[in-house]
This record gives structure tokens, sequence and C-alpha cells, in this order.
């Protein structure tokens, strides 16, 4: 026979609620642990890239924007329209890099296959997908 609660339902059915709500909110706490986890690595991220055998270097930021801009003297050999394709190829692809290890820290933190995982990626992937390889090389 259950324990009964005074006009309640059997007290086994309350603590199975009870542990049942204990487990969700942990689960709920650990994801968003994780999540925090997540944005502080990102935001620490960058990519970078060069092209033109090392002539030109580019770093990005974990949002995608230029931080550092390398170029060396043999840049001097392009016009100023193959300059500017070189250097917009070579961001694209530190962008692509950038993208590459925002989904390295989905997967150490919240996972490829959680909703939190595949929104980061896919907000990457689409703001900064893997440039033609026949682009400025």
């Amino acid at each position: 026979m259950a324990d009964i609660d005074e006009g309640g339902p059997p007290v086994s059915d309350i603590d199975a609620a009870e542990q049942w709500l204990d487990s969700w909110v942990s689960q709920v706490n650990v994801q968003a642990e994780r999540g925090v986890e997540l944005a502080r690595r990102v935001a620490a991220l960058t990519g970078s890239a060069d092209g033109r055998g090392g002539a030109i270097r580019v770093t990005v930021g974990s949002s995608g924007q230029v931080t550092s801009l390398e170029l060396d003297d043999r840049v001097h050999e392009l016009s100023g329209p193959e300059l500017a394709r070189e250097i917009m190829a070579v961001m694209r692809r530190a962008q692509a890099v950038l993208s590459a290890e925002v989904t390295e820290q989905v997967r150490a933190t919240v996972g490829t296959d959680s909703e939190t995982g595949r929104a980061v990626i896919g907000s990457f992937d689409t703001r900064f997908p893997v440039p033609d390889e026949r682009e400025g090389r």
C-alpha cells in the first residue's frame, strides 16, 4: 500500500515528480553553464590565413572583423585591383578558419547535436562559408 499524504496523491508520486523536476533543473543549469562557456571561448577566437606565399596575412576576430592585415613588399608586384582581390580572398579564408574553430568549440562545450550548437554553427557557416578553392590562389 502506498503512503498517502492526507488527501493528496501517494507520496511516492510526489517524490518521483520532485526527483524529475530536480533532474530537469540540473540539466538546464548544466546546459546554461556550457552555453556561457561556449560564448566565452568564441569571444576569444581568431582566424588567420595568408596568401601569395605569405605576402598577405589577415587575422579576423570572433565576429569576423579584420583585426590585422600584414603586407610585405612582394605585394608591389600586383596591380591595385589584383591586390584588393587577393586581400579579400585571404580575409574570406581567415573567416572560414574562424568558423571551423567555432565548430570545434561547439563540439567541446554544448555539442554539435544540441539546438544551441546547431544555431551557432549555422550562423557562422552562413556568414563565413568556405571560399572557392580557386579564389585568390
